[in-house]
């Protein structure tokens, strides 16, 4: 009898915060020689995708129907990055209506003899569901760190800021975390009273967590083990560390449009002396009130330091209209960087793993999205933290109160910021004061830690190399 083919289905959500990090596992997965990798999405992430996978790849994809305006939402609406935040629930909402054609589609790989693992979004808890019923293993990727989405995850399940009167209150299933201010809520959660369109979703959503046999974090367990710990306890599943998974220099996106060749930016960064820059990005959904961004651009000038800036339209603008530096920057700071050649303006797009290995580069001023963390620590380069929604504010708290590789310089999209205070935290960071020293110091042993975890050789497999060993012996067992 023939051996049956072993298959992996990747079914991220569509938002690139999620996609990047599962196509850089399915890109890890295709390593290994042993699998037919599947990625599943709507037709025009498919499109996205293609253009992106190395031209050598044998990865799949395979579309699944969807018609955003049969969902109120505007035509061709499938990835978050093109829709205003208020209608990101009604996307996700939308996307629980692709469970017929998903489980028809596993039905089909089943049906041609192949052995099979479904690999889902963590808002996509209804799959595991779906593999129940069809008698295939099923497990949970999550590209936030594992204490983050513990953090997260307590906080929707038990709303606990809506039963204290104080700022700061505590998770009751999830002590390790320690004390949480109302002002690291993102605005849904802070918001959320147990019959919102959010809280229902969610608590829908993890419910179906428990038909799942396991989670994968696109994480690192030596400096991240509370939160994997908490998953194990709460669901009784195992939670692999299989970080990091992160896409090579050169692959991904290039955002919506604009950005920098890759080319002048490695030239303009050659002429930096090492750990002479600031890289300034809040990821690929994010951007800043235009006072932030005064404030910002005000404290970068005073500062007096090389620095590299993603920019995008302030909040309330259309994100992927014209940029205007006369109306949304300090007067005269465009003159003064070209002057000095001091700074670099970049607009909407940046090669981010690019710029963060470069050895000019000393701090990544960060809105704590964890791809973004992953990539910053994995070359050893700590940073200035400014979370701004879901998760984030939790991986900006445990890394700076856990691992001590990152200081919150600001919080929240609406929050008051102060160019004094920035300026302070850039010098307090870049300087070679106590403080900096000691943060470079231990961003360096943590880029060493992720090495390690992900060293196989000469007989030695590393923590996440272990992981997904363990993962896949569990999900794909060799066939008897």
């Amino acid at each position: 009898m023939a051996e049956r083919k072993q298959s992996i289905v990747l079914f991220p959500f569509m938002a690139q915060g999620h996609i990047i990090p599962f196509l850089a596992l399915a890109l890890q997965l295709e390593k290994r020689k042993n699998y037919n990798i599947i990625i599943v999405n709507t037709s025009l992430n498919i499109k996205k995708l293609a253009s992106t996978l190395p031209s050598n790849s044998s990865i799949k994809l395979i579309e699944i129907p969807f018609n955003s305006e049969h969902h109120n939402l505007p035509p061709n609406t499938e990835n978050t990055d093109v829709v205003p935040y208020h209608l990101v629930i009604r996307l996700i909402q939308a996307s629980t209506t692709l469970r017929p054609a998903f489980k028809q589609l596993i039905q089909n790989i089943i049906n041609q003899q192949q052995q099979l693992c479904i690999i889902a979004d963590i808002f996509f808890g209804w799959t595991a569901g779906v593999a129940k019923e069809l008698g295939v293993s099923h497990v949970i990727f999550s590209g936030c760190s594992s204490f983050g989405l513990a953090c997260y995850y307590s906080l929707w399940i038990n709303l606990p800021h809506r039963r204290v009167d104080s700022h700061h209150f505590f998770l009751p299933d999830f002590p390790e975390a320690r004390a949480i201010h109302r002002t690291q809520l993102p605005a849904n959660i802070s918001e959320a009273d147990g019959i919102d369109a959010w809280s229902i979703f969610q608590r829908k959503n993890f419910s179906d967590w428990v038909n799942s046999d396991g989670f994968l974090f696109n994480t690192v367990q030596e400096f991240d083990s509370v939160g994997l710990n908490y998953f194990a306890r709460k669901l009784n599943r195992p939670a692999w560390a299989i970080g990091p998974v992160l896409l090579s220099t050169g692959s991904g996106s290039r955002g919506k449009g604009g950005g920098i060749d890759p080319q002048l930016c490695r030239e303009w960064l050659n002429t930096k002396p090492s750990n002479s820059v600031l890289f300034v990005c809040f990821g690929s959904m994010n951007t800043i009130s235009g006072s932030q961004m005064m404030q910002l651009g005000t404290a970068l000038e005073r500062s007096g330091t090389n620095f590299i800036w993603v920019v995008r339209p302030p909040i309330g603008f259309d994100i992927n209209s014209e940029f205007r530096a006369e109306e949304w920057f300090p007067e005269g700071f465009m003159e003064k960087i070209l002057q000095s050649n001091r700074g670099l303006i970049v607009h909407d797009w940046a090669p981010q793993v690019e710029i963060l290995s470069h050895e000019a580069v000393s701090v990544f001023l960060s809105h704590c999205g964890w791809n973004s963390a992953m990539e910053s620590l994995s070359h050893g380069v700590p940073i200035l933290g400014w979370p701004m929604a879901a998760e984030q504010f939790y991986n900006c708290k445990v890394l700076e109160e856990e691992v001590g590789v990152c200081v919150e310089v600001a919080r929240g999209k609406s929050c008051e910021v102060r160019y004094e205070d920035i300026l302070a935290k850039i010098e307090l960071v870049m300087g070679e004061r106590d403080k900096g020293l000691e943060m470079r110091k231990k961003a360096g042993e943590v880029r060493d830690m992720i090495r390690n975890a992900m060293k196989d050789e000469d007989g030695f497999k590393g923590s996440s190399v272990r992981g997904m060993d363990q993962f896949l012996s569990a999900a794909l067992p060799p066939s008897s």
